[in-house]
């Protein structure tokens, strides 16, 4: 089997050759799947949340949590009495979150004037992109190079000590800090919602984002390892001012509603509580030597989960490989052989073939116009959602390039 890359003229990533018209839509793909699609406890028992009802497990009705961190932005009053809250954010601007220190007295005597390490970062609310986040982060990347997608505003920031930011984790930075004395450390999230929903008719819905924060005390060896906390809020990021807007239009809405209806809502808090989760998974620590400075390396490596890919399949690029094949015949070498790259398929779409494809060839998926499979009688057949998600698992093709005429 053969398939045909239609690639532009030139390699510029051209605005308007996004991925054409496929035959299907992309069902699900930045759709909201609501507060299931994380474990997440409703908002803690505070005098301002006493209507909402707890999802803990009963042993854990009365827990209180060592540390609690408030992100000083308002909710959204657009959400109803049991949902999860929503909160909007400027894309750049600067927002505090303040680090609490919530044990009573005698509680956790561990870490007393001592220091902890808090791991911020902003991904994916949808599983389905949670799914695909390398290769999204990847396409961000490229777009917007020499950017991060979460940034620490040192000046603004107190009390924290030991910064950093990895650069190849764009959406993560952490530090340390001292429970017991005051701290806030104030964040920038760079990306905003839309930039991660396909462009079909203008006026796309955004996806929303999730802060999340992991919190670890040190063990014997001095290294910190030990989850202590683990909270996170949903949000959803907007151009500058956008967020504004956004929450005025949710406010003037709901003035519209009939008394009744609007019981059904929660109102606007002028801060959002961020609500106990699971920790980030698979998170594995090595060297916690000191940085030099915030843009060093962190001193810790993340694993991603590992889900079973949907479907297999297997490509080879013809071009390169007619050429290592006809040089290796020149060299008298008659075991030349075809070397085939391994494609995992989630969401069974062209756009996720399109993506990984771009990601092999080390490209942006904005360069590739198209994708053919060769059929019948050696002519060009369109790949569609349809198509694919009819492959038979671990098929084999062969890749070829062909320029567009844009």
């Amino acid at each position: 089997m053969a398939w045909a890359l239609k690639l532009p003229l030139t390699d510029e990533v051209i605005e308007s050759g996004l991925v054409q018209d496929f035959d299907a839509s992309l069902s699900g793909i930045g759709q909201e799947l609501g507060a299931g699609a994380y474990s997440m406890s409703d908002v803690l028992a505070l005098p301002i949340f006493k209507q909402e009802e707890s999802n803990l497990p009963p042993d854990s009705e009365n827990k209180i949590l060592p540390v609690q961190y408030v992100l000083c932005a308002a909710t959204s009053p657009a959400v109803k009495l049991h949902d999860e809250t929503l909160t909007y954010l400027n894309q750049g601007q600067s927002y505090e979150i303040r680090m609490l220190d919530n044990r009573k007295i005698g509680e956790l005597p561990e870490i007393t004037d001592k220091m902890v390490k808090s791991i911020i970062r902003v991904v994916f609310h949808d599983r389905r992109l949670q799914y695909t986040e390398h290769q999204q982060l990847e396409g961000w990347r490229w777009n917007r190079p020499g950017d991060r997608i979460l940034d620490l505003d040192i000046p603004m920031s107190v009390g924290i000590i030991d910064p950093r930011a990895n650069p190849t984790q764009l959406n993560t930075v952490e530090f340390l800090w001292d429970p017991s004395k005051r701290t806030s450390v104030f964040i920038q999230v760079h990306c905003i919602s839309t930039e991660f929903t396909m462009r079909k008719h203008g006026g796309e819905k955004g996806v929303p984002f999730r802060v999340q924060i992991d919190t670890f005390k040190e063990n014997e060896s001095g290294e910190y390892t030990e989850h202590l906390h683990s909270a996170s809020c949903q949000i959803k990021v907007f151009k500058p001012k956008g967020a504004d807007r956004k929450q005025k239009t949710d406010r003037e809405k709901m003035e519209k509603k009939a008394p009744q209806e609007k019981e059904k809502y929660q109102p606007s808090y002028e801060t959002t509580i961020l609500t106990e989760c699971s920790p980030w998974p698979e998170m594995t620590y090595v060297d916690n030597s000191p940085s030099p400075g915030f843009n060093s390396s962190h001193s810790f490596t993340i694993s991603e989960g590992i889900v079973r890919p949907r479907l297999t399949i297997y490509v080879c690029q013809e071009s390169q490989q007619t050429q290592e094949q006809q040089s290796k015949q020149e060299n008298g070498d008659a075991t030349a052989f075809f070397v085939y790259h391994a494609i995992y398929l989630e969401e069974l779409t062209a756009v996720e073939l399109t993506e990984k494809i771009a990601l092999l060839f080390n490209i942006s998926p904005r360069q590739i116009n198209q994708i053919f499979k060769q059929g019948p009688t050696g002519i060009h057949v369109l790949v569609s959602d349809e198509m694919i998600q009819n492959f038979q698992d671990e098929v084999c093709f062969i890749l070829d390039t062909m320029k567009g005429t844009m």
